[in-house]
């Protein structure tokens, strides 16, 4: 059983063991204000040693997904002590690092727009999925800042030629555009395709060792930190706890056995 923190900036929706966050400010186009940070990081924390939890998708209330960073915000910061800006930006930069690493799918379920840092850390996400006339653009630059927490996760999202571009030039594209860049891993017509596409991602996933999806996530995070001549013996380590694991040998005896695993789970 998973507790999960009470919310107010951001809608939490756990459906079996599928858990949708909702930014929750539509009249403000859902912008990653200091308490909507503060309480995804929050659930970030509740949920990354669970495995009741199997997946988590992203989203925003009101047909928008989300503005960026508050503005308004960071008007007071550019007057205010170094050190509040400092600990602001590190703030979002660990929430970055906490959601990238979650041992869950991520997914995120984009309509209307995805800006800046809304739009990075949607490049967390294991899978993008948007409409076709939503609205994305990397913009700080557009408005005198760098897009410096975020960077690393875009380049990781759709390459660094391609990153190295959208974040200079603060280029606008719509979801079209998104998928051939790689920052979409699906575009669909409205918001039903969205809901088809989430259902079908999630029937794959609860099909799969929740396990073995955190120790995957683990694998992918942590390999390009390992040197190169130690990579061999760290991912032998990862197999063989797996292996060794009770979901290795279920799914190795149901595999045998011609039967589904007792993880296994239908929408």
């Amino acid at each position: 059983m998973t507790t999960l923190p009470t919310t107010k900036a951001i809608e939490l929706e756990l459906q079996g063991s599928w858990l949708t966050i909702w930014f929750n400010q539509p009249e403000r186009r859902n912008p990653l204000t200091d308490q909507v940070v503060d309480e995804l990081r929050e659930v970030c924390s509740a949920v990354a040693l669970s495995r009741a939890v199997r997946g988590v998708t992203l989203r925003g209330k009101g047909g928008f997904f989300c503005a960026g960073g508050d503005l308004s915000g960071f008007q007071k910061l550019s007057d205010g002590p170094r050190e509040d800006a400092m600990r602001t930006s590190t703030t979002i930069g660990d929430l970055l690092v906490q959601f990238n690493a979650l041992p869950q799918v991520t997914v995120a379920l984009i309509e209307g727009a995805a800006m800046a840092g809304g739009l990075g850390l949607a490049c967390c996400c294991d899978v993008a999925i948007g409409t076709a006339d939503a609205r994305f653009a990397f913009s700080e630059t557009r408005i005198g800042i760098s897009p410096a927490q975020i960077a690393r996760f875009v380049l990781q999202k759709c390459g660094y030629a391609t990153g190295r571009r959208l974040l200079l030039t603060a280029g606008r594209f719509d979801g079209e555009e998104a998928a051939r860049v790689g920052i979409l891993d699906r575009v669909v017509a409205d918001a039903p395709g969205l809901a088809d596409a989430e259902a079908a991602i999630r029937r794959d996933v609860l099909g799969c060792a929740p396990g073995a999806v955190a120790a995957t996530k683990s694998l992918l995070v942590e390999l390009n930190t390992i040197a190169e001549e130690d990579r061999v013996q760290f991912a032998a380590e990862n197999f063989t706890r797996c292996l060794r694991s009770d979901e290795g040998r279920e799914g190795v005896l149901s595999f045998l056995e011609k039967r589904k695993p007792q993880w296994a789970q239908e929408l």
